[in-house]
């Protein structure tokens, strides 16, 4: 059993390194080599071999959840290139977004005061949208332009985008229930 652990995960699955991704052909290999490596079909082999295939198994885990998520895609590519997202110590924003933030956060709150499932509905519906969008921007920025510190913002963004909706399906849930 041979398997090259230094190989990127878009080799790994065979996939041209980038933001836009075939997700069918994704998935498809990543069958295919869950199929191969299945620690399952090592069943009788040797200690050493039903390591070496967990570690593949794991391995290969790792690339398709990395590679299916858009916002963790984006940071494996911006690695792949040296850039840090900086998340965790750069938290300057655009004017604009910071205050689109403070209108979404009171919007949650006062929804959440008055038990409102429908406002909190369409505040989800308007972040889906800012998420399509920001998903669409960093397939420019990373596929197109190579800009890597303007894609590291749109990481930023997204991230918290991420975190708003849950919070927002979070408060659905506190409302609904």
């Amino acid at each position: 059993m041979s398997f090259d652990f230094t190989q990127s995960h878009f080799a790994l699955f065979g996939l041209q390194a980038g933001f836009t991704l075939d997700r069918a052909a994704l998935d498809a290999a990543y069958r295919a080599l869950q199929t191969e490596y299945h620690p399952d079909r090592f069943a009788a082999a040797s200690d050493a071999q039903k390591r070496l295939s967990l570690q593949i198994a794991t391995q290969i885990n790792q690339g398709y959840q990395t590679l299916k998520n858009p916002l963790s895609r984006a940071r494996y590519l911006l690695q792949l290139h040296g850039v840090d997202t900086q998340e965790e110590t750069n938290t300057a924003m655009p004017v604009e977004f910071l205050m689109q933030q403070m209108e979404w956060r009171e919007t949650i709150a006062d929804a959440k005061t008055q038990r409102n499932g429908d406002t909190l509905e369409a505040l989800s519906s308007e972040l889906a949208g800012e998420h399509r969008t920001l998903v669409n921007e960093l397939a420019v920025l990373l596929d197109e332009q190579q800009d890597w510190p303007a894609a590291a913002e749109a990481v930023r963004k997204l991230r918290f985008l991420d975190k708003l909706s849950e919070e927002v399906d979070n408060a659905i849930d506190a409302v609904t229930f």
